[in-house]
């Protein structure tokens, strides 16, 4: 499938009109469902085979956040071959305490895994906790930047964002 196909079954399968509000707690006309791309087999995978363009070669584990992250660090762990971690909204409260689930990420250099970014505000919180239990962060992905100042808020908190697609490039 190409880049340009891609996006469109993307557009197809996950696109909505109506009132919606954001988690950055903006008003859209317009929404991309991304649970409808995220369980498709065969429309994740093709997002995965997507992403093996755009992203760095310079980190040792993919940490997919909670919730729309997590399917996609899990096809991308299964391609790279690079263990995935799962990282909570906020750590869990009772039995380990941890914010991320799965290999020990102290030390180590992390590739953040979102599925839509509008302000990117909840990268940046879950960067910020990462970042002091000791991970380095440098590169984020996402399948779609709603391109709502996402980009340009993550680059303050140096972190460069590889959007798989941009939502003008979709809307084409």
């Amino acid at each position: 499938m190409t880049h340009k196909e891609l996006a469109k079954e993307i557009y197809n399968t996950s696109y909505l009109t109506g009132t919606f509000l954001l988690r950055s707690g903006k008003i859209s006309n317009e929404y991309f469902d991304k649970y409808q791309f995220e369980s498709n087999p065969d429309l994740l995978n093709e997002i995965a085979e997507q992403f093996l363009e755009i992203i760095p070669n310079d980190f040792d584990l993919i940490a997919g956040l909670e919730l729309g992250g997590i399917p996609i660090a899990t096809m991308l762990s299964q391609k790279t071959g690079k263990t995935a971690i799962f990282v909570r909204k906020k750590a869990k409260e009772y039995g380990t305490n941890k914010l991320a689930e799965g290999s020990d990420f102290n030390g180590k250099k992390l590739l953040i895994v979102e599925d839509v970014i509008t302000s990117g505000g909840q990268v940046i919180l879950s960067v910020d906790e990462l970042r002091k239990h000791g991970a380095f962060i440098q590169h984020a992905v996402c399948v779609i930047d709603r391109e709502s100042g996402g980009k340009e808020n993550l680059a303050k908190n140096n972190i460069e964002l590889l959007p798989l697609f941009t939502m003008s490039e979709l809307k084409d």
